[in-house]
């Protein structure tokens, strides 16, 4: 069920606004505003990743891009310290890369090595990580 929630912004904000959803990418502005404040409100209690307490758990995706050399295995699906729920290897074929998105959950001291590590691994272009978003209750 929906609510109303209105606020007061200064004329030129409330101009721009619109054109800030559809650069965004999003046909409803309410739900533009809703994903703004749920992103904002995330970084200003869990910060980005490196700013995040060594012990706080967290679950995401890895994304990582990499050439395959003729002796490399990416072994993150056989990690010590992460968690790891599911485990996809895709070929790009624009690109010219391969691509592993991983799903894991660990602490965030954890996910740093993760990542330090895969930086510096030979044939690896990209690394990234996705945070799951806080969610209290809901799906599954």
């Amino acid at each position: 069920m929906s609510q109303i929630i209105s606020f007061s912004s200064d004329r030129e904000f409330a101009n721009e606004l619109e054109g800030l959803a559809t650069k965004s990418g999003y046909h409803n502005r309410s739900r533009f505003i809703r994903d703004a404040v749920l992103f904002y409100a995330e970084i200003q209690q869990r910060g980005e990743l490196n700013d995040m307490r060594e012990n706080e758990i967290l679950e995401g995706h890895l994304i990582v891009y990499y050439q395959h050399g003729t002796d490399q295995k990416l072994m993150v699906s056989h990690s010590d310290t992460l968690e790891v729920a599911s485990y996809n290897h895709s070929s790009l074929t624009y690109s010219h890369s391969c691509v592993d998105v991983i799903q894991v959950k660990g602490e965030a001291s954890n996910v740093r090595q993760v990542i330090e590590k895969l930086q510096n691994t030979n044939n690896v272009d990209k690394v990234s990580f996705v945070t799951a978003p806080m969610r209290n209750e809901g799906c599954c």
